[in-house]
């Protein structure tokens, strides 16, 4: 074969190339495409990716629908959108325990970086720290010298090992010295009705999960666990301000597809998400939420989860939490 001949077939298989990745963009999407929440339908999770799927149904011109994949603390969904066809029609909802699971999840059937593209943060929350209002406290220095004269006499609640609602009174413990008891809870619901009683003292929870019981002064607010103020709680400091920015983290919702999706495809979808948190609607559901919109790069998120990752693996070693 002449060279004139070789360099004109590499030319041309560029160009196909170049027009293939074009005319994916171009014509993506061409059927549903399906948001995969790996918890049940009602948590934070779920109901911020129900509102992006409808406004993204909007703006596609394609049906988006949200399909929950329950089980194994979240690991089904995960596994389940590891195994889907790299096209850009599976994303999966990612949060604070997809980048905790490589810690924690002994055998997880996947790699979080290798095997998953991120494709943008949508949204984060900040966390609130909240103890029960018979607790004799009434600011985070008065509950750190309480926990420091009584070393693993308060007791602190979560929604279940490894959650978000665990990992943050951990990461209180480390940041502070202080030492409490775990007392880890089937679900959010059960560790609020023994918080409010006094059966555990204290818990760092997503903001809108316990804002509802801190505005009916069932629970009181000690910290945000942010940079910033939250507007809901304008009283309450932040862990910056309260000299702990250690305790600084977000629940956050991002989302991602399966490694080796066309980039094209992913920059699309990046866009449409970034669209749909920003639209008016959205927006002013997600304040409601008491949210904030994000909708930030492919790097960006991809760095997140990175970070997040490196985080989470410290605080669950620091706290002795074995794989399981």
């Amino acid at each position: 074969m002449s060279a004139i001949r070789t360099r004109g077939l590499v030319a041309a298989a560029a160009v196909l190339l170049c027009c293939g990745s074009v005319w994916a963009q171009s014509t993506y999407p061409t059927k549903t495409v399906t948001l995969v929440v790996p918890y049940s339908a009602g948590g934070s999770t779920d109901l911020i990716t129900r509102l992006i799927a409808r406004e993204l149904t909007a703006q596609m011109g394609r049906q988006v629908v949200v399909d929950n994949r329950v089980g194994g603390g979240g690991s089904i969904g995960w596994s389940s959108v590891a195994r889907s066809p790299a096209d850009g029609y599976t994303l999966l909802a990612t949060e604070l325990s997809f980048t905790v699971a490589p810690a924690l999840v002994a055998n997880l059937p996947f790699d979080t970086r290798k095997n998953f593209q991120q494709v943008v943060t949508a949204t984060s929350v900040p966390h609130v720290q909240v103890v029960t209002p018979s607790l004799p406290v009434k600011d985070v220095k008065g509950l750190i010298a309480l926990a420091k004269s009584r070393p693993g006499e308060l007791n602190f609640g979560s929604g279940g090992t490894g959650t978000n609602t665990h990992l943050g009174s951990e990461l209180f413990k480390s940041v502070t010295g202080t030492n409490m008891t775990h007392i880890p809870y089937k679900g959010a619901g059960a560790v609020l009705t023994d918080l409010m009683a006094g059966q555990v003292q204290v818990l760092v929870s997503a903001a809108p999960t316990v804002l509802p019981y801190v505005n009916s002064k069932r629970l009181r607010a000690l910290m945000i666990t942010d940079d910033k103020r939250f507007a809901p709680l304008p009283d309450v400091p932040t862990a910056v301000e309260l000299k702990l920015p250690g305790m600084v983290m977000k629940f956050w919702v991002g989302y991602a597809v399966p490694a080796g999706t066309p980039q094209p495809v992913v920059e699309r979808l990046n866009k449409e998400i970034v669209a749909a948190v920003n639209a008016p609607e959205a927006k002013k559901r997600l304040t409601e939420m008491g949210a904030d919109a994000v909708g930030n790069s492919v790097p960006d998120a991809t760095k997140l989860v990175g970070d997040e990752i490196e985080r989470w693996a410290a605080v669950v070693k620091n706290a002795g939490i074995k794989p399981q």
